[in-house]
């Protein structure tokens, strides 16, 4: 790219930040819009790269005005409104402007990328690929949807390999920017329906990714079927393509059996179709992690990586920040965040919580992100929350939406079975949930929601842990 400055509309966001960071770590000049700050902004201004807020828009509103349009490429996300002041004055300048799954496509299409598609899943099954490329004599660059606790970062970079570990977002159809060489999809369960109308446009455009798979697809076995079904309606998909599925205790050409659970550890065996790896143990001992890295081992072998790198790999892999992180665990009380935002997601995180802590009092808190996401999942919102214990409601997240009439967290809470349910504001929660802690029964609480929720995980921990050390 014929640039020498680079300037991200949204920079916040946890893919834009990636792609800010390996430009500046590249020696371009970088700087940014946000509308607030957060901890990463605050680390990515610590790097060095300028950014300017809402608030301070009257003392320092272009922090753009001197860099020239020939030489600067803007690089934004669907999160910023159209009519947001900085992004209406780029336009106006008639400066380069695209989207960050563009920016990604081009950085990527001359490695070998290593991508992971699919609704559920993708943040932690790419960080376990990288992780195991990354510790292993093979190597990877990575851009990732998530910080991984091993790197704290959400990029990888390795000048010695030709390898780069992507994550696949079908938010806007972004992922068809990508050139993948191989992909793991997870699955297709419908989501976004803002964007795609209905689950049938949501599911072709996963076959039309896949059409643009160079080599090799690793896909769930239950999702197959629904990819190729529709493949004959995409582009050409290529007669060399190898697909593979995998599984968790069902026969696929990858698959994990003979799991597990004890004492807070989780060892399972792997299969392939060329080799059996016995006992291999979960760094991170949740079980929807079992099927992740089924799906990474079978793409980290299919590139080298050794048996005994993949046994290392997996016992160091160290999480990913928001994806079933435990941040109190005493006798009396336990607390875990999660990234969970669709019906089947919160299932998987209230399934394994219920499996670490089953003779607790189980308290779940979500914090609905998007009016279109509530409206079309609302049933199956309901049905999943109604599984737990006691359910606490935030109100919805908005991100980029405006709000819809008659969508709304008292909408859902009304549509929820289980007897213990209330909604709270924000301000409240951190009060709400100490005083939860504090009854006789031993409890474990839950954080759950893509939106804000997480500004309020570092306060949570830390007065649901000064309980016990006060008790």
């Amino acid at each position: 790219m014929n640039y020498s400055h680079f300037y991200f509309l949204g920079i916040g966001g946890i893919g834009m930040s990636a792609i800010a960071r390996y430009f500046h770590h590249n020696g371009y000049e970088v700087r940014g819009y946000d509308r607030t700050p957060s901890p990463l902004t605050r680390e990515l201004e610590n790097e060095g790269i300028d950014i300017v807020y809402d608030e301070t828009m009257q003392t320092a509103p272009w922090n753009i005005n001197d860099w020239t349009k020939a030489d600067t490429l803007v690089v934004r996300t669907p999160a910023v409104p159209h009519e947001q002041e900085i992004y209406t004055f780029l336009r106006e300048q008639q400066f380069t402007i695209l989207k960050r799954a563009e920016v990604l496509g081009l950085i990527t299409q001359h490695n070998k990328a290593l991508c992971v598609a699919g609704t559920h899943g993708k943040t932690t099954t790419s960080t376990i690929l990288a992780h195991l490329m990354k510790q292993s004599h093979v190597g990877t660059n990575a851009f990732l949807g998530g910080v991984s606790n091993n790197y704290h970062s959400n990029l990888l970079i390795d000048t010695n390999s030709d390898y780069v570990v992507v994550e696949a977002d079908e938010y806007d159809r972004s992922f068809h920017h990508l050139t993948p060489f191989m992909s793991v999809i997870t699955s297709v369960d419908p989501d976004h329906l803002d964007i795609y109308g209905t689950a049938e446009a949501y599911r072709e455009s996963f076959a039309h990714y896949a059409s643009l798979v160079q080599n090799t697809i690793v896909i769930k076995k239950s999702a197959f079927a629904e990819v190729e079904s529709r493949k004959s309606a995409c582009a050409k998909v290529e007669s060399r393509k190898q697909i593979y599925t995998y599984a968790v205790n069902e026969v696929a050409d990858f698959y994990a059996d003979n799991i597990c659970v004890n004492e807070g550890t989780i060892t399972f065996d792997f299969h392939s179709p060329t080799t059996t790896i016995a006992h291999l143990q979960l760094g991170v001992p949740v079980w929807v992690n079992i099927e992740n890295s089924v799906a990474a081992i079978a793409i980290a072998m299919l590139n080298g990586v050794t048996e005994e790198e993949v046994r290392h790999g997996l016992a160091t892999f160290a999480g990913v920040y928001r994806r079933f992180n435990v941040h109190v665990n005493t006798p009396q009380v336990a607390y875990i965040d999660d990234y969970a935002h669709h019906p089947t997601e919160l299932e998987a995180s209230i399934r394994s919580i219920r499996q670490l802590f089953p003779q607790r009092h189980i308290v779940g808190v979500f914090q609905p992100h998007l009016y279109t996401r509530t409206r079309d999942f609302a049933d199956g919102f309901a049905a999943v929350l109604s599984q737990l214990d006691e359910v606490i409601l935030l109100p919805i997240y908005p991100a980029r939406e405006l709000p819809i009439p008659g969508v709304t967290s008292d909408m859902l809470l009304d549509k929820i079975t289980c007897p213990r349910k209330r909604l709270v504001q924000k301000n409240e929660l951190v009060e709400t949930l100490q005083s939860l802690s504090q009854q006789s029964s031993p409890v474990a609480i839950i954080t759950l929601g893509a939106g804000d929720i997480d500004r309020l995980v570092p306060e949570i921990a830390l007065r649901l842990q000064a309980n016990e050390t006060n008790s």
